[in-house]
């Protein structure tokens, strides 16, 4: 997706902020004690946990905080149950949103999310809208030496490196991210950013008089409490980005 690198760099810019706000380390934690609570406690043999376990990390999340989130999961303690919902829909300009919840009130969820799309000028579709357009794989943004890169990246199972900038993204099935972020931490290379995301299969352009309607539909959506991630399939240029972000 064009732009994607750009737009995980400012995305992570804004997780510093939601950290000061004690927003991201509550969205954290609520990922992992999902992650156990669907696959168990054990990181070797639950690679969403392994990953949910690894992005608080870089979160500085206190390791008291993840294991006690991995022991109300796995249900070795008492705590809340969320409930995974996937909402669909639209922004203004036509660009495709597939958003992740995480809940403990589902009618809370819908009511919420329902009014962000309607204030922000998007739609709320119907399942199955959105969902086809998007596929779930690991993602990796990275900065190094070109070959460096793709020789971790390839011989540790990475589908596809994509140059982007002075970057690359790299690309794996979900479950192998874990390893493939193992072996370019052992390259060497800096690792920006790395998850299980949705990457879209394909793009809508989005133009200038769009692009911030697009951005403040998709901050609002974030901003919710019960709201884990938002993906979007829009192509934005670079330069438009930088200016509205």
């Amino acid at each position: 997706m064009s732009g994607h690198s750009k737009w995980a760099n400012i995305k992570h810019r804004k997780g510093r902020q939601d950290a000061r706000r004690g927003k991201l380390f509550a969205k954290l934690i609520r990922a992992i004690e999902a992650a156990a609570r669907e696959g168990g406690s054990d990181l070797t043999g639950n690679s969403m946990l392994a990953t949910a376990v690894q992005k608080a990390k870089d979160a500085s999340v206190p390791k008291d905080n993840i294991e006690r989130a991995i022991a109300r999961g796995s249900g070795d303690v008492d705590g809340v149950r969320y409930e995974e919902i996937w909402y669909e829909g639209y922004a203004p300009g036509g660009v495709a949103l597939y958003v992740l919840v995480l809940t403990d009130n589902r009618n809370r969820a819908t009511s919420d999310v329902r009014a962000v799309f309607t204030r922000q000028g998007g739609s709320l579709g119907e399942p199955g809208s959105v969902a086809y357009l998007f596929e779930q794989k690991g993602y990796v943004l990275v900065e190094g030496d070109e070959d460096t890169v793709m020789m971790a990246a390839l011989e540790s199972g990475a589908e596809d490196v994509r140059p982007s900038e002075n970057q690359w993204e790299v690309i794996s099935a979900p479950g192998d991210l874990p390893a493939v972020r193992a072996a370019l931490e052992a390259a060497q290379v800096t690792i920006e950013s790395a998850e299980v995301t949705q990457l879209p299969s394909t793009t809508v352009p989005v133009d200038v008089t769009n692009a911030p309607k697009v951005l403040r539909l998709v901050d609002a959506l974030e901003d919710l409490d019960d709201v884990q991630s938002v993906y979007a399939n829009f192509d934005i240029p670079d330069e438009i980005l930088s200016e509205v972000s």
